[in-house]
Parts: structure tokens; C-alpha cells; sequence
């Protein structure tokens, strides 16, 4: 194992401090290990919450920042946080107007927000949670009971932050992310494993003329392991499925997603595989983000998310947004 690491015990502080000091305009709590935007609270506005395993960088400590998170709680790698982190951050973001917790569908993560928020109304805290399941991969898996939260998680916290920034509700707020949820799906694929540090080796084994279709966030197998094929064919592989799940037709925002170890020109590469395909069925592009926004640490491979959308969703995925890893209009 070839990491830039100190003690493997040691990755996630370690990270914390480094992002607390590249960043001043965020608050970290290092104790607790949660990531506040520096003005937080913010007198009624609705607080946005998410969090889960590190490992995943950017998300979620990146995307802290006006327009995006209020507040982002990191586990261990690949491992939840837990109720007394996520309860910090509630407490630490409500403004009055209540809090959204979003939660990406793993088992850990399901169960540990689920007992903050109740433990955060026993407080007197409003509490809302939108559940992110837009994997059309598989039903369950290692970590899942359903479909596992992936790329769409982006889109729901962008989506959701520029509706809190503006002062709409918190039942508008979680509406609006369900929403995002419900009219999202995304498709990865693997051409490695990723290596946890603690582990220190890969989670699992693929050789040099074999790719993985399906793939998880955490290193989880897909649904099946084929030769490695051209471009074309991996962006056929991706697309096609999310095609066949729901109903796309009109405007959507394409998300092109790296896993942590694939190189830029490889993912802008994809995106017009994907733009091809979209166009031959007789999809159009109103949006596009390009990039590795939810890796699975040194993963090489990508994936697919679409998202619905119309004006309103549009517009919201236009505003502004000033957090560490996304900035737009700012």
C-alpha cells in the first residue's frame, strides 16, 4: 500500500486538520469531527446536515459552504457517524427553522441519523430526513437494504441548499429533495479496486483485462465483472440502465462522477459517450458537472447520474454556491 498517510488510525483527523487549515471560512469541530459553514447558525434559515464514511472526498465536508451544507459529519473510512456527531451538528446548525438531514441509503447511516433526529426532537428540534437511493445497480447489497445513495447525493444537497438560501421551509426544503431523489438514478463501473488504510490492500481483485459493472461507493462488487471495453461501450453500459429504470424524457442534468483514481481527460472522454447516447435518445443536456465529486478513495472508474429536471430545478441548480469543492456564481 502506497498512501500519503501518517498512522492509518490517524487518516481522518489528520484530513480534518488539513481542511481546517486550507479552508478558514468553515468551523471544524474536531472533537466531534463535523465541518460547520463559519456563520452557522444562520437565524431562519433551515440547517442541511449529511455526512457518512470518509473516504468519499469531496463529499460531504467539501460541499460545506453557503448555497450547499450547513454541517457535514465524518465517520471513519467507509464506517458511519454516529448519533452524538449528527446530533452536534443539528444542534450547531438550527437556526429556528428547523433541520434536514440527508442521508445516504446505507444500513449505518439509516440507523445513526435516525436516532440523532429523535434524539434531537426530544430537544425540541424540528427534523426532517430525505433518504437518497438512486443506484439502479442493484436492490441490496453489503452495506444496503434497497437501492444504495450515490452520485444523485450531490444534486440533492446543491438542489436543497439553494432552496434554504433563498428561505423556503423546511417541508419545501425536504420536498424539493425528495423530489431531486425520486427523479434521479446513476449507474457506476470500476477498472480497480479502491484500499482502504486500514486494510491495506484492495477490497477486491480485478486484473488488468477486467472491469466491474455496478460497483458501490465503498469498493462493493456490481452486478457482474466482463472484459474491459472501449469507451463507447463502458458509457452504453452505464447508460442504458438509468434509461431503462425510469422515464427520461426532455431536459435533464448529467452528472459525470469519477471514483477517486480516474484522470479528468478520461471523464470529459465519457461525457460526450454519454451526450451521444442521451442525444440519440432524444435527450437534452440542460446541465452538465464533470469531475470526482463521490469517490471511493483511490477507485479508478466513473459514473452515470441523470436528474429530471425543469425550469425550477434548473434554476435552484444555478444559483449561487461558495463550499470548498463547488463554486458557482459566487
Amino acid at each position: 500500500m502506497k498512501k500519503l498517510i501518517n498512522d492509518p488510525a490517524d487518516v481522518v483527523a489528520d484530513a480534518l486538520r488539513g481542511m481546517a487549515a486550507a479552508h478558514p471560512e468553515l468551523r471544524v469541530d474536531h472533537a466531534d469531527r463535523v465541518v460547520y459553514r463559519g456563520d452557522a447558525p444562520v437565524a431562519g434559515k433551515v440547517g442541511l446536515v449529511s455526512g457518512g464514511g470518509s473516504g468519499h472526498e469531496p463529499l460531504h465536508a467539501g460541499f460545506v459552504g453557503p448555497g450547499m451544507l450547513d454541517a457535514a459529519c465524518a465517520g471513519e473510512v467507509f464506517t458511519s457517524p454516529v448519533p452524538d456527531q449528527i446530533l452536534a451538528a443539528t444542534r450547531n446548525v438550527d437556526g429556528g427553522a428547523g433541520v434536514l438531514h440527508i442521508v445516504k441509503n446505507y444500513t449505518g447511516d439509516v440507523l445513526n441519523f435516525e436516532m440523532a433526529a429523535e434524539f434531537a426532537a426530544a430537544e425540541g428540534i424540528t427534523v426532517q430526513s430525505v433518504l437518497v437511493n438512486d443506484d439502479v445497480a442493484v436492490q441490496d447489497s453489503t452495506y444496503t437494504a434497497g437501492r444504495r445513495g450515490v452520485g444523485a447525493t450531490l444534486l440533492v444537497e446543491k438542489i436543497a441548499g439553494a432552496a434554504a438560501d433563498r428561505g423556503q421551509s423546511l417541508d419545501r426544503v425536504a420536498a424539493l429533495a425528495r423530489r431531486v431523489n425520486a427523479e434521479a438514478r446513476s449507474m457506476g463501473m470500476a477498472l480497480t479496486s479502491c484500499t482502504v488504510p486500514a486494510v491495506g490492500h484492495p477490497t477486491f481483485e480485478l486484473s488488468e483485462t477486467e472491469m466491474e459493472v455496478g460497483i458501490g461507493i465503498h469498493g462493493e462488487p456490481g452486478r457482474r465483472r466482463i472484459p474491459v471495453r472501449p469507451a463507447r461501450e463502458v458509457a452504453e453500459l452505464l447508460v442504458e440502465p438509468i434509461l431503462s429504470d425510469r422515464d427520461f424524457t426532455g431536459v435533464v442534468i448529467a452528472f459525470v462522477n469519477g471514483m477517486g483514481g480516474t484522470p479528468l481527460i478520461e471523464l470529459y472522454l465519457m461525457y460526450g459517450e454519454v451526450v451521444a447516447l442521451l442525444d440519440k435518445a432524444g435527450i437534452t443536456v440542460a446541465r452538465s458537472l464533470v469531475g470526482s465529486y463521490v469517490t471511493s478513495l483511490d477507485m479508478a472508474g466513473c459514473s452515470v447520474t441523470l436528474l429530471n429536471a425543469d425550469d425550477d430545478l434548473i434554476e435552484l441548480w444555478d444559483h449561487p454556491v461558495h463550499t470548498p469543492a463547488l463554486r458557482k456564481g459566487c
